[in-house]
């Protein structure tokens, strides 16, 4: 007779193996959606705080036009933009390039206020006198000084996008059936009914919160352990 840990869900399959299944999907989406956004942030982040001028102007613009979108109307026509047709892979890879292309903002933000503090320093200027081409001064004098900073930023943004693809899939406008997600596990936790009767149905819930707490204590260990004096 079979054992099932954590209950089962309205089909009778064991949640702890799906929940277990999920964490792929639900880490990776994390995880190459911060890096997609770690490129964007690092690249037009660093063009605007190095070169400055009208194409500083411009990318803050652009990141203050991205940014007054309102969230959920946006993953609503997004997610209807969808065909209904996509494989579930094609529809995993598209919520992962879309977080990435809104979620870019803020570490570009933060990219750029290093760069305008950074160009300014006698090594820059060293290194600048010393005729080495602009390329070189960005990722072999200037990202090097904030890495660590880097890290905790990127650190810190993976629950966010994590968040992101869980409120999604829970909302019926990401992942869908039959790829498996802790969002996607929450959809049987929408019925207050089946809630009553099948509590763990909202484990997946309880592993969303956990692993968020676990992911921004590691993003202020990091921060700290990278600037210690920055409290």
């Amino acid at each position: 007779q079979s054992v099932y840990l954590l209950g089962a869900d309205r089909l009778g399959r064991d949640l702890l193996s799906r929940m277990i299944m999920g964490t792929r999907i639900y880490m990776s989406i994390g995880l190459a959606g911060v890096l997609l956004s770690l490129i964007l942030g690092i690249f037009l982040g660093g063009i605007s705080g190095y070169y400055g001028g009208a194409l500083d102007q411009f990318i803050q613009r652009m990141i203050d036009f991205l940014r007054s979108i309102p969230s959920i109307p946006l993953w609503m026509g997004l997610a209807a933009a969808m065909p209904l047709s996509w494989p579930p892979e094609t529809v995993y890879f598209a919520i992962t390039v879309i977080l990435s292309l809104i979620g870019w903002t803020s570490l570009a933000r933060v990219v750029r206020g290093r760069f305008l503090s950074l160009r300014e320093e006698d090594f820059v200027t060293a290194a600048r006198l010393e005729g080495a081409s602009n390329q070189r001064i960005i990722f072999y004098h200037m990202l090097p000084a904030f890495t660590s900073h880097i890290i905790a930023s990127v650190t810190l943004a993976i629950p966010s996008m994590i968040l992101s693809e869980t409120s999604l899939s829970f909302l019926g406008l990401g992942l869908r059936e039959p790829v498996v997600s802790w969002g996607v596990l929450l959809q049987d936790a929408q019925d207050i009914r089946s809630i009553a009767t099948a509590p763990w149905l909202l484990i997946p819930a309880l592993a969303v919160v956990v692993s968020v707490l676990a992911l921004n204590f590691l993003g202020d260990g990091l921060r700290d352990a990278a600037d210690p004096y920055a409290r």
